[in-house]
């Protein structure tokens, strides 16, 4: 949409407010609210703001930043009581270029690597989430059905899981589809692939909209990599390809696996770099509880066809549909930022193409019941078993800071160094339980 559009619409709805998102560097949703006078000023010359109050934005003598909107994100909220609009926005710094810390013109920023040798990136996302029930403001973490992997039992989490569908699609989001997953009251939607910086949009909005979908209902959404000990964790596998117009340039329909040298040199790129962007595909703590075996999140670095244990696999396409050809990252989860994930994969990828990289030969057995002897000489790697961990790699990593630039790098590591140190002082229950009365 182009800003006269945008105000003819706003004029036709009769918005009366304006609400302008933008993210923080971990990915949760911030929102400043103007009233709808403002628009015309905002979408010209933006709107300032205090960063310093934005986990990692800003010191306190370095505070100033604006919102510019985009108006590609314009959409009337269906929800609002009094007639409000959504906008994404850009943050800006005070020389009137892109904030060094705003993932979303960081993304952007690498998204115009590709933009040069003509070509886009297409991402699709899969979101993964279980539903727990309240008692009044206190969250419990107890399923609310006993339905499992693609059943239809269970009507309210089907009417709940429909409903959302419903409200993300009036918000112009485009679905794939929705199941129930493997764990009691764990669902999938499915974003239909697009544009990166569409989708990232997409995926901010979506796990707003769930999460609102589920107070409704008395409810909570958690997107919490491990929420349940014992059962499935929650996944955000991430569908790439590459495309020069309307042609697939990860397609090839002689190749055994269907992918391009391009696609190979991507591949390649992204495994010989996911232990140093782990720390931002699974960016908490709770992440690593995911990772482990026995539950389809992957724990080693290979990849292949049919092998869901692998970090990356290559879906099959229908007869004929080589358009759809892609590669599925799936060590990623919900929690993370995907302005930042989707660049720092791209990223990777592209030094795998600059470099002429080649990936490993395909696992297409279950890597679990691989003795570990004999991992290493197949060339399959680990990723991280902790944040600190993944800090350490992430840390040394080149193409974190190519993808990020110096000040978002540095910051992003200072934060979660910070939660990874508030976490390792605290004394769990587990630690009482087993070592209480023994020592």
């Amino acid at each position: 949409m182009t800003t006269d559009q945008v105000l003819k619409k706003v004029e036709k709805e009769k918005v009366k407010f304006i609400d302008l998102w933008f993210s923080d560097i971990l990915g949760s949703v911030k929102n400043e609210t103007i009233p709808v006078k403002q628009l015309g000023k905002a979408l010209q010359n933006g709107i300032w703001f205090d960063g310093s109050s934005v986990e990692g934005f800003g010191r306190i003598f370095e505070s100033d930043m604006y919102l510019k909107p985009d108006p590609d994100t314009f959409v009337v909220v269906p929800w609002s009581a009094e007639k409000t609009a959504r906008l994404i926005c850009d943050v800006y710094a005070p020389d009137h270029k892109p904030a060094p810390v705003d993932p979303r013109s960081i993304l952007k920023e690498n998204l115009r690597q590709l933009h040069k040798m003509g070509m886009e990136f297409y991402v699709g996302a899969e979101l993964e989430f279980y539903l727990f029930r309240r008692d009044g403001d206190k969250v419990m973490p107890l399923p609310h059905d006993r339905v499992g992997y693609f059943d239809l039992g269970g009507d309210l989490a089907l009417r709940i899981r429909r409903q959302m569908c419903d409200r993300l699609q009036q918000f112009g989001i485009e679905l794939e589809a929705g199941h129930h997953e493997v764990g009691r009251s764990q669902h999938e939607i499915d974003l239909l692939y697009g544009k990166a910086t569409t989708i990232a949009d997409n995926i901010l909005t979506a796990r707003i909209i769930i999460k609102k979908v589920a107070e409704e209902h008395g409810l909570y959404a958690t997107f919490m990599p491990k929420p349940l000990f014992g059962t499935a964790g929650n996944g955000m596998h991430i569908h790439q390809s590459i495309f020069k117009g309307r042609k697939n340039q990860f397609s090839a329909p002689r190749d055994t696996y269907g992918l391009s040298t391009l696609a190979y040199q991507f591949l390649a790129g992204v495994l010989s770099s996911m232990k140093e962007l782990s720390a931002v595909a699974s960016p908490l703590v709770n992440s690593y509880k995911r990772l482990v075996s026995g539950y389809e999140a992957p724990v080693y670095i290979c990849w292949g066809t049919m092998n869901r244990s692998a970090l990356v696999r290559v879906p099959r396409i229908s007869r004929g549909k080589y358009d759809s050809t892609r590669l599925e990252l799936r060590s990623c989860d919900p929690s993370a930022n995907p302005y930042l994930v989707f660049a720092c994969i791209l990223r990777a990828g592209l030094e795998g193409i600059k470099k002429k990289m080649k990936p490993p030969k395909p696992i297409e057995e279950n890597v679990y019941e691989i003795p570990s002897t004999a991992l290493q000489t197949k060339g399959i790697g680990l990723l991280p078993r902790s944040l600190w961990e993944a800090l350490e790699y992430y840390h040394k990593s080149k193409v974190a800071k190519l993808a990020f630039g110096d000040t978002l790098f540095q910051r992003y590591y200072e934060i979660k160094m910070r939660e990874w140190e508030e976490y390792s002082i605290q004394v769990s229950k587990w630690e009482h339980d087993k070592y209480l009365e023994l020592y």
